[in-house]
Protein backbone atom coordinates (compact mmCIF):
# COMPACT_ATOMS: atom_id res chain seq x y z
CA UNK A 1 0.00 0.00 0.00
CA UNK A 2 1.48 2.99 -0.75
CA UNK A 3 1.76 5.96 1.60
CA UNK A 4 -0.98 8.99 2.06
CA UNK A 5 0.96 12.60 0.35
CA UNK A 6 -1.29 15.75 0.60
CA UNK A 7 -0.26 18.65 -1.06
CA UNK A 8 1.61 21.20 -0.08
CA UNK A 9 1.65 24.96 -1.23
CA UNK A 10 4.55 26.50 -1.78
CA UNK A 11 4.75 30.17 -2.31
CA UNK A 12 7.50 31.92 -3.55
CA UNK A 13 8.54 35.31 -1.82
CA UNK A 14 11.42 37.92 -1.53
CA UNK A 15 13.81 39.22 -4.06
CA UNK A 16 17.15 38.46 -5.45
CA UNK A 17 19.93 39.63 -4.15
CA UNK A 18 21.21 42.77 -5.48
CA UNK A 19 24.70 42.24 -4.82
CA UNK A 20 24.93 39.72 -7.34
CA UNK A 21 25.46 39.79 -10.92
CA UNK A 22 22.43 38.71 -13.15
CA UNK A 23 24.29 36.02 -14.69
CA UNK A 24 24.86 34.08 -11.06
CA UNK A 25 20.59 34.67 -11.06
CA UNK A 26 20.02 33.47 -14.19
CA UNK A 27 22.24 30.28 -13.69
CA UNK A 28 20.05 29.64 -10.37
CA UNK A 29 16.63 30.32 -12.57
CA UNK A 30 17.82 28.25 -15.23
CA UNK A 31 19.12 24.97 -12.82
CA UNK A 32 15.39 25.89 -10.93
CA UNK A 33 13.68 24.49 -13.72
CA UNK A 34 16.00 21.74 -14.58
CA UNK A 35 15.12 20.77 -10.82
CA UNK A 36 11.26 21.40 -10.84
CA UNK A 37 11.41 19.65 -13.96
CA UNK A 38 12.93 16.28 -12.42
CA UNK A 39 10.64 17.05 -8.88
CA UNK A 40 7.65 16.91 -11.58
CA UNK A 41 9.06 13.96 -13.20
CA UNK A 42 9.43 12.18 -9.99
CA UNK A 43 5.76 13.31 -8.62
CA UNK A 44 7.25 15.14 -6.04
CA UNK A 45 5.75 18.43 -7.53
CA UNK A 46 2.92 20.19 -9.37
CA UNK A 47 3.77 22.71 -11.61
CA UNK A 48 2.33 26.92 -10.46
CA UNK A 49 3.57 30.07 -12.43
CA UNK A 50 4.83 32.88 -11.92
CA UNK A 51 2.55 36.06 -10.43
CA UNK A 52 2.85 39.08 -12.40
CA UNK A 53 3.77 42.61 -11.02
CA UNK A 54 0.40 44.06 -11.38
CA UNK A 55 -2.49 43.43 -9.14
CA UNK A 56 -5.43 44.68 -6.95
CA UNK A 57 -6.23 44.16 -3.52
CA UNK A 58 -10.08 43.95 -2.38
CA UNK A 59 -12.15 44.09 0.61
CA UNK A 60 -15.11 44.84 2.06
CA UNK A 61 -15.04 48.44 2.06
CA UNK A 62 -12.22 49.24 -0.85
CA UNK A 63 -10.11 48.49 -4.02
CA UNK A 64 -6.26 49.06 -3.92
CA UNK A 65 -3.61 49.15 -6.28
CA UNK A 66 -1.23 46.28 -5.43
CA UNK A 67 -1.14 43.28 -4.38
CA UNK A 68 1.62 44.27 -1.73
CA UNK A 69 1.63 45.91 1.24
CA UNK A 70 5.34 45.69 1.83
CA UNK A 71 8.47 44.88 -0.08
CA UNK A 72 8.99 41.88 2.09
CA UNK A 73 5.69 40.78 1.14
CA UNK A 74 6.14 39.71 -2.18
CA UNK A 75 5.19 36.85 -4.00
CA UNK A 76 6.88 36.10 -7.14
CA UNK A 77 5.36 32.52 -7.43
CA UNK A 78 3.91 29.32 -6.40
CA UNK A 79 3.77 25.75 -6.66
CA UNK A 80 2.82 22.95 -5.06
CA UNK A 81 4.94 19.70 -3.58
CA UNK A 82 3.26 16.31 -3.01
CA UNK A 83 4.89 14.95 0.36
CA UNK A 84 3.91 12.72 3.15
CA UNK A 85 4.32 15.43 5.67
CA UNK A 86 5.43 19.17 6.10
CA UNK A 87 8.75 18.02 6.83
CA UNK A 88 9.30 16.49 3.74
CA UNK A 89 8.14 19.30 2.46
CA UNK A 90 10.04 21.55 3.74
CA UNK A 91 13.44 19.62 3.01
CA UNK A 92 12.24 19.09 -0.84
CA UNK A 93 11.55 22.92 -1.01
CA UNK A 94 15.14 23.48 0.67
CA UNK A 95 17.07 22.08 -2.23
CA UNK A 96 15.38 24.69 -4.66
CA UNK A 97 18.52 26.50 -6.15
CA UNK A 98 17.14 29.76 -5.88
CA UNK A 99 17.47 29.78 -2.43
CA UNK A 100 21.16 30.89 -3.02
CA UNK A 101 20.36 34.31 -4.63
CA UNK A 102 17.85 35.36 -2.20
CA UNK A 103 14.37 34.06 -2.58
CA UNK A 104 12.36 32.13 0.23
CA UNK A 105 9.77 30.18 0.38
CA UNK A 106 6.31 29.90 2.74
CA UNK A 107 4.90 26.36 2.99
CA UNK A 108 1.63 25.66 3.45
CA UNK A 109 -0.55 22.44 3.45
CA UNK A 110 -3.21 22.42 1.10
CA UNK A 111 -6.44 22.08 3.66
CA UNK A 112 -8.92 19.57 1.13
CA UNK A 113 -12.08 20.20 4.08
CA UNK A 114 -15.03 22.78 2.82
CA UNK A 115 -14.54 25.89 5.46
CA UNK A 116 -17.22 26.57 8.19
CA UNK A 117 -17.57 29.13 10.56
CA UNK A 118 -17.83 26.55 13.55
CA UNK A 119 -14.09 24.91 13.10
CA UNK A 120 -10.97 27.11 14.12
CA UNK A 121 -8.87 27.91 10.47
CA UNK A 122 -6.12 30.05 9.10
CA UNK A 123 -9.32 32.86 8.78
CA UNK A 124 -10.67 32.79 12.35
CA UNK A 125 -9.65 35.81 14.90
CA UNK A 126 -7.80 34.71 18.06
CA UNK A 127 -10.09 35.96 20.86
CA UNK A 128 -9.53 35.94 24.39
CA UNK A 129 -5.71 34.68 24.33
CA UNK A 130 -6.41 31.06 23.05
Amino acid sequence: MAAKTSDYLVISRGQWDPDLPPERIQRAIDDFYVWIEGMVGAGKMRRGQRLGHLGKTVSRTMVTDGPFGEAKELVGGYWFIVAESLDEAVSLAAENPCMQCGLFYEIRPVDSEKATAFARTTETPVRGGS
